[in-house]
């Protein structure tokens, strides 16, 4: 007996979340490093003297929307459904992020703090070479919570929209943000389209993932700081992320941090003690208890939509 049709997205869901977990990111002959020189080519090429606007938003589309739509075709095939969790867990990131911050709290807590250093630069892109044992806490947790949305529940939230090519979509945006989208003389044109889309793609995602912070954590004081807090944060979205996962973790975050040789002074985030090691452990647990929620909910509002679908067409 087949499936009902509202239960097949969120099983495959799970199905994709599961890979994820038990896959990981592949170590060799990832995908998006094909990508990522498929598009720095193209940036070459079109990026002359600061590029334009125009230009930008060509590119984006040349190197984005091919592999989407063939990807959309592909899963109208027979067999073709196959392909909605394994674009799912390519798009996924949290065994990876997982893999990260824990790296770095155990580094912290065996009281390694070069290696701390060292594998915390992995994931962020300040100079982490003179922070101490909180710089480095602060770093890995600010990182995780923004990271929850873009490795986590964007993804799964444009998978529940419009499936395994959603997902993919979103992932591509979002490495072509994190290519382009800086605002320096080379990209502050150019890459003016990719900032803005991934913008706009993570407009929802990253509000739904400030309230799923709040939820597991110190809820009211996760929403004040985002009320709060989120506006005078550079990034719209990633500041209401920020803020409620602060708040929920009852730890400040923000502050001043050395991005490229410059010093900048970011607005305070959150309420509370500075981060510790053990702060790390708490950050990737909100992550994990909103994916859990997330992929429930999912399944519950499938089910009911089953159950109604079947009770309508017996009427």
């Amino acid at each position: 007996m087949p499936l009902p049709a509202p239960l097949l997205l969120p099983l495959f869901a799970m199905a994709g979340a599961t890979l994820d977990r038990l896959l990981g990111e592949p170590k060799r002959w990832h995908p998006l490093v094909g990508f990522g020189r498929v598009a720095g080519a193209l940036e070459k090429r079109l990026n002359r003297n600061g590029g334009s606007r125009l230009a930008g938003l060509a590119a984006w589309s040349l190197v984005v929307l091919p592999p989407v739509l063939l990807a959309a075709f592909l899963c109208t095939l027979p067999l073709g459904w196959l392909l909605h969790p394994l674009l799912l867990c390519f798009a996924l990131g949290g065994r990876a992020l997982e893999e990260h911050g824990e790296r770095v709290a155990e580094d912290l807590e065996a009281g390694n703090l070069a290696a701390a250093r060292e594998h915390v630069g992995w994931m962020v892109s300040r100079d982490t070479s003179a922070l101490d044992a909180e710089g480095v806490s602060k770093a890995a947790v600010e990182s995780l919570l923004e990271n929850g949305n873009d490795a986590v529940f964007g993804a799964l939230f444009w998978f529940f929209l419009l499936g395994g090519p959603g997902a993919l979509l979103f992932r591509l945006a979002n490495t072509l943000d994190a290519m382009w989208g800086y605002r320096n003389e080379r990209f502050l044109r150019f890459g003016a389209a990719a900032a803005r889309l991934d913008d706009a793609a993570n407009y929802l995602p990253a509000r739904l993932t400030a309230l799923s912070y709040a939820l597991f954590g110190k809820t009211a004081r996760a929403l004040a700081c985002w009320r709060a807090q989120a506006p005078h944060w550079d990034s719209p979205n990633a500041g209401p992320v920020m803020a409620a996962g602060a708040g929920a973790l009852q730890v400040s975050l923000g502050g001043p941090a050395v991005y490229h040789g410059r010093l900048e002074v970011r607005p305070r985030l959150g309420e509370g003690r500075a981060p510790a090691a053990i702060d790390i452990h708490r950050a990737l647990t909100l992550v994990r208890h909103g994916q859990r929620l997330w992929l429930g909910l999912a399944l519950f509002v499938g089910a009911l939509a089953a159950l109604f679908l079947n009770g309508a067409a017996h009427a």
